[in-house]
């Protein structure tokens, strides 16, 4: 079946694919349109497969809201230039929707598909790298903040009150995520391999010191578990000062705003995604 130059123009239109490369579905597919589309996405996605080893160090966070059911995304692209394309701004809002509507913290085979799409179109390799997806009671106040640049994000979920100033402190515990991006949650998040392993560097740090190797042994333990609880404490979100009072820990500062609540508060879901890592 012959083809005319339209539908060359309207194959490429919808695949994003190179002229040369539409004709040659076209010829390939005996002019029909949905064969050469097909080709050209099987094409596409072989060439996606070359470029998997490619770094993606661009990309957008997406948090996306329905009434208490919050969902957040990280897609991945390789360039800046893409990630502030309004057709992959489209694909990443498109993602959060459909964590939104499964309600599950994986990547699906639909998020799979609509990032191949675009894949094919810019030539980069992309990915839905993570899903974050959290359903509240009504009882519950819910954070959210995505930073300006799109690659920090973060939820927080303060159980026992729906007040306002409640609301207030879970949004203000999103921007401390976002600014001090703690590694931990609490003390009991953190596995004892790394607090090993930091034990370590400390007291070999500690034995390079002169003065330091002739204290007594109980004097040096004692020095020793102070580092590892300061670490601790810069390490952990609730243990760390409070971004807007530095006075009081972000535990303190959820006891003192449950006391203002009148009620007994709680961290519920806590999410960060930093772009990357």
């Amino acid at each position: 079946m012959a083809f005319t130059a339209a539908d060359v123009k309207t194959l490429r239109e919808a695949t994003g694919a190179g002229m040369l490369d539409c004709k040659k579905a076209l010829q390939d597919a005996d002019g029909n349109l949905a064969e050469a589309e097909k080709i050209l996405k099987e094409k596409g996605l072989a060439a996606m497969a070359k470029r998997s080893d490619r770094a993606t160090g661009e990309g957008r966070i997406v948090i996306k809201q329905d009434g208490n059911k919050i969902a957040m995304v990280e897609v991945t692209c390789e360039t800046d230039f893409v990630a502030n394309n309004e057709d992959f701004k489209a694909v990443a809002d498109k993602a959060a929707e459909i964590t939104l509507a499964c309600g599950k913290n994986e990547v699906t085979d639909e998020h799979k598909a609509i990032i191949d799409e675009i894949a094919i179109k810019f030539r980069e390799n992309m990915a839905v790298r993570r899903c974050f997806y959290v359903e509240t009671s009504d009882n519950c106040s819910v954070g959210t903040y995505v930073h300006s640049d799109n690659k920090t994000g973060a939820v927080v979920v303060v159980e026992g009150s729906n007040k306002d100033e409640v609301k207030i402190f879970a949004k203000d515990c999103c921007l401390h995520l976002a600014a001090f991006t703690p590694a931990y949650t609490t003390k009991a998040d953190v596995p004892q391999s790394y607090i090993d392993e930091q034990k370590e560097i400390f007291a070999a740090q500690m034995a390079q010191d002169e003065k330091m190797a002739k204290k007594p042994q109980e004097v040096k333990d004692g020095i020793l578990q102070g580092k590892i609880n300061k670490l601790l404490a810069e390490s952990c979100f609730v243990d760390q000062a409070f971004v807007k009072d530095d006075k009081v820990t972000v535990a303190k500062k959820l006891e003192e705003v449950g006391k203002n609540a009148g009620a007994s508060l709680s961290f519920g879901k806590i999410a960060l995604f930093v772009l990357g890592k």
